[in-house]
């Protein structure tokens, strides 16, 4: 399963940019390979995506793939980070030094994680676009947000 597109330590060096420490454990292969399926593949396509895991298209794989990616990988990874889990069930981390955030806050990173998440797709669905003569293994016509937005809440088809 493992994906030749972006490492657990590269997804920590790319989206959990806040200052504290993350360890590049809490980042699975299964992780990744879930945000990739979820969300990159419907944009960029099957072929394009073994294309650059075989080295291909670096300029597309460094400055617009890789930080799609981790940004997704964090948006699924982040509630659980949130909470941890042991054979006593579920509980949120308490401290001397650090107390677990209120909803609000929790709420409010989500959010903005998702609003990255979702630019940097659009950014790679837009280099894309404009890269579509040079890029033989990419058709306009798979990448699912040509077809299909969810902007506002309201999902628009066209």
């Amino acid at each position: 399963m493992a994906n030749k597109i972006i490492s657990p330590p590269e997804v920590v060096a790319l989206a959990f940019s806040d200052g504290g420490y993350v360890a590049s454990e809490v980042v699975s292969e299964v992780d990744i390979t879930s945000a990739i399926e979820r969300w990159i593949r419907p944009v960029v396509g099957e072929p394009l995506l073994e294309a650059v895991e075989g080295g291909d298209y670096a300029t597309l794989l460094e400055e617009y793939l890789r930080p799609a990616v981790a940004a997704y990988v964090r948006l699924a990874i982040q509630p659980r980070l949130n909470v941890a889990t042991s054979q006593l069930g579920l509980y949120a981390p308490n401290s001397s030094h650090h107390k677990a955030a209120d909803e609000a806050s929790r709420r409010e990173l989500m959010r903005c994680l998702r609003t990255r998440a979702t630019t940097l797709l659009r950014r790679l669905s837009t280099y894309l676009e404009q890269n579509k003569e040079s890029i033989k293994e990419y058709k306009s016509s798979d990448n699912i947000l040509n077809r299909c937005s969810l902007d506002g809440g309201f999902i628009q088809i066209f």
